[in-house]
Order: structure tokens, then sequence, then C-alpha cells
């Protein structure tokens, strides 16, 4: 990860297909096409990868996200139960269509805490959004049990985790609907993109449809189609489409070489007795896009992500004080900073976050080190790397 570390031929050749053709956009003008259509083929090729009957691309992952809900109905006053730890996207996603985001504590999976999910829950409750963080999965089995009690939706948002799997099922695959990103630092990019599955049609049908300004897609005059329900624009273009596709019929190949590079570094930073390394619930299998693992304080945590720093080694990032993936810092959530006026109903359903702490989600996120595994590292810089890590964490860890 990221997947353009890997750019070759098959990227150019893909992309340069579209420029040749001429045809961007990925709807219409059928007859300059040729019979190419690049983001229908990558469809067809996550269909296969990801083990699902039905996939709709989109323009990023945060509008897979909203695409996702809005296909299954949720909308205004609605609450979605969301984990504490993921990226910004994700409440953005869910108030864009006027629900409530309901922030809950993770557990050491670095993903939502089961227990805390059910407390969670009110009559308002519409659906549970699982992020699997980091590459690796949160306890589904556990999460299931929950929504199919309570009549939720499960939404799974892989947008870290295309690869990994769970019971030998791909993670994305195993909710109502699941959520991809493709943006530029993803294991398989298209510069900018992203796609939802379902294996539902209506799910399917409704996240077509409303991706692209509610068009019914039906026949061949794009011009003559119908509106069964208005619409926005989250549609992917041909050019985007052309390099996820070469990317995704790569994935094989990146996943084994993250495999390989994370297996390194863990192996090393197992001589580290005070290290414990992020809990895989039984049955799952990262996608080895990151390798996270606990310090046995703040304290500890911030002084070895410092030395890091210093000493040169890229790539290893302290989640405590990120403006970008922690509820600590989302204070423009907090205060409502909006540009235009929110509903009575999300302010009011957003009260809670004045007061409200999240001291279990503090104590694994306070601790935790997540390192980024690169597709581009020889194995001898793999090997230098984990030698100069276990170097610099365990001398900061005597110096306390």
């Amino acid at each position: 990860m990221p997947g353009f570390e890997l750019f070759g031929k098959q990227e150019r050749n893909e992309v340069n297909d579209v420029l040749d053709n001429g045809v961007l956009m990925r709807y219409g003008f059928d007859a300059f096409r040729n019979g190419h259509w690049k983001a229908k083929t990558l469809e067809q090729e996550l269909k296969n990868t990801l083990q699902t009957k039905y996939v709709q691309l989109v323009s990023s992952g945060t509008a897979a996200v909203s695409v996702a809900l809005a296909s299954a109905g949720v909308g205004a006053g609605d609450e979605v139960i969301m984990p504490t730890f993921t990226f910004v996207a994700s409440f953005e996603a869910i108030m864009m269509l006027g629900a409530i985001p309901v922030l809950v504590d993770i557990d050491d999976t670095l993903a939502l805490d089961p227990g805390a999910v059910e407390k969670a829950i009110t009559v308002k409750t519409k659906a549970v959004m699982v992020v699997q963080m980091c590459g690796s999965m949160g306890r589904m089995d556990a999460l299931q049990i929950i929504c199919k009690k309570y009549g939720l939706l499960l939404i799974e948002d892989a947008c870290q985790a295309i690869g990994g799997t769970f019971n030998g099922k791909p993670l994305g695959s195993l909710g109502d609907l699941g959520c991809f990103s493709f943006d530029f630092v993803k294991t398989i990019t298209c510069g900018e993109g992203g796609a939802v599955i379902t294996n539902k049609e209506d799910y399917y049908l409704n996240a077509d449809h409303y991706s692209d300004h509610g068009h019914d897609h039906i026949g061949h005059d794009r011009g003559a189609e119908t509106h069964p329900f208005w619409g926005y624009n989250f549609r992917i273009s041909e050019l985007n489409a052309a390099v996820g596709l070469a990317q995704v019929r790569r994935l094989p190949e990146f996943i084994e070489i993250q495999k390989k590079n994370y297996a390194i570094l863990r192996d090393a930073l197992s001589q580290i007795p005070e290290i414990i390394f992020r809990t895989v619930p039984d049955g799952g299998e990262e996608s080895y896009a990151f390798l996270n693992f606990y310090l046995p304080d703040l304290k500890m945590a911030n002084k070895s992500i410092q030395a890091l720093k210093l000493a040169g080694i890229d790539g290893c990032f302290h989640y405590y004080n990120n403006h970008w993936h922690y509820i600590r810092k989302w204070e423009h959530l907090k205060n409502l900073k909006s540009l235009f006026p929110i509903s009575n109903e999300v302010k009011e359903g957003l009260t809670y976050l004045q007061n409200r702490t999240f001291e279990q989600s503090d104590e694994f996120i306070s601790r935790n080190i997540s390192c980024l595994i690169k597709l581009s590292w020889t194995e001898q810089e793999v090997r230098d790397r984990a030698s100069k890590m276990v170097e610099v964490i365990s001398h900061t860890l005597k110096t306390n």
C-alpha cells in the first residue's frame, strides 16, 4: 500500500486505451466507444474479487458510504452507529443525508466494540457502520448477531481493507452493503474512486440510479432515460476506472508483497516483550496494509513515535492527536462548524458530543502505533527498517 508505488505498463495501457478511444464518461456515447467500457469491466472484476453479486462504482469512498446508506433508506433523523477511530469521511457521509452519527468506543481490534454498539442502540438507530481500519476488521460475528437481533443494517466500510478476509469471505462482503475507496493512497487506486457492493438487487439498483442523478439506465439513449427518484452526481470517470482496472488485476500480487513485508517487520518487533499486536478476530486475515501494535502507555507511544521520526523512519503513525482519524481532534464536528444551516434534528442528535468522553478508545489509540506497509520496499530495505525500529523502540523503552 499504496498501489501507485508500482504503476507500470498495465496502468498506462488501460489509460491510453481510453484516450485513444476518446470517451471519458462512463455512461452514454455508445456509438463512439467501439465496445470500450472501463467502469463496467472494473465492476465485473470487482464482483469476482469481492465475491458479491452487485458492484456500483462511484467517485470516492466518501461517496460510497453516502450512496450505500441512501440506497438502504437511511436519512433524516436516523442514527448510524460508527466508531471513534475512522476517517472524518465517515461522519461526513452520514450527515450529508441528514442522519446522525453516533460515535461509540472501539476495542483492541481498533474497530467497533460490540458491547458499546449494543448499549448505543435507540429507537432511532437505523444502521451500524463498522470501519475496517488499517487493513483488519472488527468482531464481525458479534456485530452480525447484534444487527440481526435488532433489525439493523450492517454497513461495512472496508475502504482501508481490500484484500482482507473473515472466515474466507472478503472484507466488505459481510454486511448488507460494503464500501471501498480507491483514492491515491489505497492498495488499489483509481486516483479518485470508490465502490458500493451488495448482494441485494434493490440496494444495487438504488445505488446505480442515485449516483447518477436518478437515471434508470434503461435503453441506449441517455436523454430518454426516466428518473424513478432524484439523485446526485457521484460518477467515476473512464480514466479513473481504467487505472483501477489495471490495479485490481494486480491485487494478489500486491497482497503477497504486503504480507511478506508485514511478516518481516512483525517477526522483528516480536523480540520486544512490551509490544502487543492489534487483535485480529479468529477467522480473520488482514490485508497486511498496516502493522499495528500497542506500547505500555501514552508516554511510551509518544516517545517512541518521536524517536522513530528522528531516526528517519517514516510511515509510522500515532493517531491519538491526529486531526483526520480520531474523535479527540474533531472540533469542527463537536462545534457543528458548517457552511450551511444544520437541521435541528442533527443539532440535537449531536449534543452528546459536548460532554461525552471515550476512555476505552483513548486507552487503545493512545498506546497504538500504526506502520504503513509499502509495496516498493526491497527485502533488504524491510529488514534494515525492522532492525532499526527494534533498536529505536527498545532504547526508548529502556530510557523511560
